[in-house]
């Protein structure tokens, strides 16, 4: 008997802990890992968020650059991490893309959502060394020279499913170089060393001061800051194409360090100062919480395998 109360009081004292620890969560700082490198678009968009995450959970949030292997690295990091809440998990649609792609068997179920951040219409964008002024000069020029054309991608992410999706709605051929993330793709664009890349309206500035030319914009409708770029629609191709953005954390992660993390992640994307870095990073504010963040990465889950499939891009 004496021995059962032992066995007894332990347990009691083993959830009183655990307790204890989940109600002063967070106690020390939260990493999250940005898996691309710094000065790339998932690296500025969740870096102002970071503060703002910091302010909500009186606990610094510090951002580690994981990059490589097509995002790939830092997705197996975060996976591989305790799941304890004092790791989160920046994350955009490549996490679909690549694990169809073959290039990991990491998939987004391996991980807890926490909140959607944002979403970042794309734009295909082109070095100011070539010859087309407009849309159709380029799809002439790459009618004229199929397979010639270079595309600046991350292979297997957004930055690949992107021109893809053009290149086969307008019946052309490009050629791919790969890039690990949008910073050696925007220097290399810059430099002349390809003809074009995705990018977004951050790049507005290089565009007036002529030093990169938007072709198109793959929004629903033109943007206000940018009204001479058509949309993709209206040139004939029915592509509305958005790079999304949110924080996830490992699986087993306990619901009470989520709901910390989710009620954080919600009072930091309503901040006005957000709206603002996000407008600047040619971004809209896109919050979702835990439940349908969940329900919505099922959703674009089944999306981007069709597209991959549609694409011929499924590892066989």
């Amino acid at each position: 008997m004496k021995k059962l109360f032992s066995c007894l009081g332990a347990v009691l004292l083993s959830a009183g802990l655990a307790a204890t620890a989940s109600a002063q969560f967070p106690d020390r700082p939260v990493k999250m890992i940005v898996p691309w490198a710094a000065g790339g678009d998932t690296d500025n968009i969740f870096r102002p968020l970071a503060p703002l995450l910091q302010k909500q959970l009186g606990q610094p949030v510090v951002i580690a650059n994981v990059g490589g292997a097509s995002g790939t690295v830092g997705a197996r990091e975060a996976k591989n991490s305790a799941a304890d809440g004092y790791t989160i998990y920046a994350v955009h649609d490549y996490i679909h893309l690549v694990h169809y792609a073959g290039l990991t068997d990491i998939s987004y179920k391996d991980f807890e959502p926490i909140c959607l951040v944002s979403a970042t219409p794309s734009v295909l964008t082109a070095s100011p060394k070539t010859p087309w002024k407009d849309w159709a000069g380029f799809v002439a020029d790459a009618k004229k020279r199929p397979g010639e054309i270079t595309v600046g991608a991350t292979l297997g992410s957004t930055s690949h499913i992107f021109p893809a999706s053009v290149e086969k709605a307008a019946g052309i051929k490009l050629k791919y170089v790969s890039y690990d993330g949008l910073a050696p793709r925007m220097n290399a664009i810059l430099g002349g060393h390809i003809d074009l890349t995705d990018s977004n309206l951050t790049q507005k500035g290089k565009v007036e001061a002529g030093q990169l030319k938007f072709l198109a914009i793959a929004s629903e409708k033109r943007d206000p800051d940018m009204p001479n770029v058509p949309t993709l629609k209206e040139l004939g191709l029915n592509i509305v194409y958005e790079v999304v953005r949110g924080l996830m954390v490992p699986k087993g992660t306990p619901a009470a360090a989520r709901a910390k993390l989710a009620d954080a992640c919600a009072k930091a994307t309503a901040e006005a100062e957000f709206a603002d870095s996000m407008k600047k990073q040619g971004t809209r504010v896109s919050f979702l919480n835990e439940k349908d963040y969940a329900a919505f990465l099922d959703k674009i889950d089944g999306e981007n395998k069709a597209i991959m499939a549609d694409l011929g891009l499924m590892k066989k």
